[in-house]
């Protein structure tokens, strides 16, 4: 039986098998009105039947574009009485400081579909106003009546510390108007911070029920053609679960897709021995970053999706404007800018033929000959340079450029604005870039990297065999995962350390009972993160905490990984021994690690070492080896690239 990934990116489609016969790569062109088409598609391309496959993983950008295009179901919000404008005032900030016309992010919810509910919980989870539902019933009726509404979303104030009264009114809203798709916030996180949980919650009720109709068409499409392996799905924290668990938990697939490349090339680059690495994955709509130590990809606690916040750990990755499809134009100013808009999968770049007009970053690559004239692309097409000068002729006009200089100032700014992306993840963070090596995939990530490199003054690039597929790698040799976080305050003091030990414990009793629930069998590894803090500053830093050190923890033993934490962070000791420490959240993850997966290895690109200036092609990307630069391979396939001195 074979195992297959597909990952559904906004351009191309791409999937990685494996089974008796090795390996199996094909990429075929994205469907964005039908996404689950391309995946069937890639299966023809492949030559694979669906009766054929014993484990399927899965990842797309289903639920992030039903944000991004406001797509999802109409949906109504039950929060606590006096609460009806979280979403509304959200957090006082601006996304563009300098942005005259800036407006905030659109809510997910109508203010009118906000419904109060009198009730209220403390803090500590103590009750201050009970929740009366006889007398509540008819107002809910009321409101929910006329099936205006494609989903509910329940967050009520403290809900993460009791979620006794969330539950409480679930079961009335289902009594009320059965088949109502219906999310609590406790179901969603169980952390503080009453903005970021009430839009967690509302962005995992409003995508829910498109990826539930998503994931259906693709179960039912795969059992009619005879599939009867195992389905999951990638999450955003770079590990994968059953499909069943995604459909409860909607919020965690909004950035599967980035997280999959980079579990790919974790895998790939620690195969060369290479763990501290900088991805660069750039596809057809997007540039995406991260930067890796020891092989452990970063968590972040909270990420933006339009702008909206998401309070969930997902992998710590930062995203410009800046994919092949990114379009190339010229402001009020006259400035040249490249980005956020992008030609997407149609019709694509002007070079693809398929009636796209504006100039993109592709169509400049093939008009400085990175990619050649006539290269024939996934699904046939066929790159047109006499397209890209006609598209770039009316910029290169404005500009009073050339077409060829136009072109190279389209990819410099490219370059330029991925920089930016790397040192905010890097210097920003106090890690220098010099110490990592650049690992770029994607179709565009190896054209682009030696530029890249070069700029933060990295003098090594390690690309994978099969670059352009490796996020459908990464598919595959991601863990099986689930993760939980907890907000629990408790201060440093005699008895935390037990305490620690005990929530930590009910919370790894409690994935691994969902993992059982989901038929995920196999040797599992622990993983502990506490938030914590100087008492009185307004935010934490994570904290791991090794799983074999749990036994025999001690107070002192949290001091000391408290302020090893703080002085890697900020270059300077935590004050420990004048202001308390707290913990505040507690973050365990339970996974099942993937074993047994071979590298993504092809047949050799490369006999001996070779110098630029040189372009080297492989099935699914173009690697450009500027002057100055050489290029080896290695004996796991990976292409070593050095800047020569």
């Amino acid at each position: 039986m074979l195992s297959v990934g597909i990952e559904i990116g906004g351009t191309f489609t791409d999937l990685v098998a494996f089974g008796p016969q090795g390996v199996i790569v094909a990429k075929v062109p994205s469907t964005p009105a039908r996404p689950e088409e391309a995946a069937f598609h890639a299966l023809t391309a492949a030559g694979i039947a669906p009766s054929a496959i014993g484990e399927f993983v899965h990842g797309s950008t289903v639920a992030t574009n039903a944000v991004l295009e406001r797509k999802g179901a109409r949906l109504a919000l039950l929060t606590t009485a006096g609460f009806r404008d979280v979403l509304l005032l959200g957090r006082q900030d601006k996304l563009r400081l300098f942005d005259l016309r800036y407006r905030r992010p659109v809510p997910l919810v109508a203010r009118e579909d906000t419904l109060e509910v009198p009730e209220r919980l403390l803090a500590d989870g103590r009750v201050e106003t009970p929740l009366d539902l006889d007398a509540f019933a008819p107002h809910l009726a009321a409101f929910l009546a006329g099936a205006r509404f494609g989903a509910v979303a329940i967050c009520l104030l403290n809900a993460y510390a009791d979620p006794a009264h969330e539950q409480a009114l679930a079961g009335l809203v289902r009594r009320l108007a059965p088949g109502l798709p219906v999310t609590c916030s406790h179901e969603v996180t169980q952390e503080f911070r009453e903005y970021e949980r009430a839009s967690t919650t509302a962005l995992s009720a409003y995508v829910q029920p498109v990826l539930d109709a998503y994931l259906g068409r693709m179960e039912a499409r795969l059992a009619a053609d005879g599939f009867t392996g195992d389905f999951s799905v990638m999450q955003s924290n770079g590990g994968r679960v059953p499909a069943l668990a995604m459909r409860r938990n909607a919020a965690s697939a909004l950035l599967s897709g980035p997280a999959a490349g980079v579990m790919g090339a974790v895998r790939q680059a620690g195969l060369s021995g290479e763990h501290d690495i900088i991805t660069l994955d750039i596809g057809g709509t997007s540039a995406d970053v991260g930067l890796i130590e020891k092989g452990r990809p970063d968590l972040t606690r909270e990420a933006l999706v339009d702008g909206l916040v998401v309070q969930m750990p997902m992998l710590d990755i930062t995203t410009v404007g800046a994919g092949g499809g990114s379009i190339a134009w010229v402001d009020e100013g006259g400035l040249l800018r490249v980005g956020p808009r992008s030609a997407g999968a149609d019709p694509g770049p002007a070079a693809y033929g398929r009636g796209g007009t504006r100039p993109t970053l592709t169509d400049a690559q093939v008009i400085a000959g990175r990619i050649p004239a006539g290269k024939t692309l996934a699904g046939g097409l066929v790159m047109d340079e006499a397209a890209a000068r006609a598209a770039f002729a009316p910029v290169a006009t404005a500009l009073g450029l050339s077409v060829e200089e136009a072109a190279e100032s389209v990819v410099r700014i490219a370059v330029a604005n991925v920089v930016a992306a790397v040192r905010l993840v890097s210097t920003e963070r106090g890690r220098d870039p010099r110490d990592h090596i650049l690992v770029p995939y994607g179709g565009a990530g190896p054209l682009h990297a030696a530029a890249v490199a070069e700029e933060l003054g990295m003098t090594r690039v390690l690309v994978p065999p099969g670059a352009g597929v490796l996020s459908a790698y990464g598919l595959l040799a991601a863990d099986q995962a689930l993760l939980a976080a907890r907000t629990r305050r408790r201060v440093i003091s005699p008895g935390a350390a037990e305490e620690v030990r005990r929530i930590v414990a009910e919370l790894e009793a409690e994935l691994g009972a969902r993992l059982d629930a989901y038929g995920v069998a196999g040797a599992r590894r622990l993983e502990v993160t506490l938030d914590m803090r100087l008492v009185g500053q307004a935010f934490e830093i994570p904290v791991p905490i090794a799983a074999e050190a749990l036994p025999d923890l001690t107070e002192a033993a949290l001091l000391g990984a408290f302020s090893a934490a703080h002085e890697r962070l900020y270059r300077a000791p935590a004050d420990t021994g004048r202001r308390a420490v707290e913990v505040v959240s507690f973050r365990v993850g339970v996974l099942v690690p993937r074993e047994g997966l071979p590298g993504l290895s092809a047949a050799p690109r490369l006999v001996g070492t070779v110098r630029g200036p040189m372009l080297i092609e492989d099935a699914t990307a173009s690697i450009w080896v500027p002057p100055g630069w050489s290029a080896t391979e290695d004996a796991a396939g990976n292409l070593l690239l050095r800047r020569e001195a």
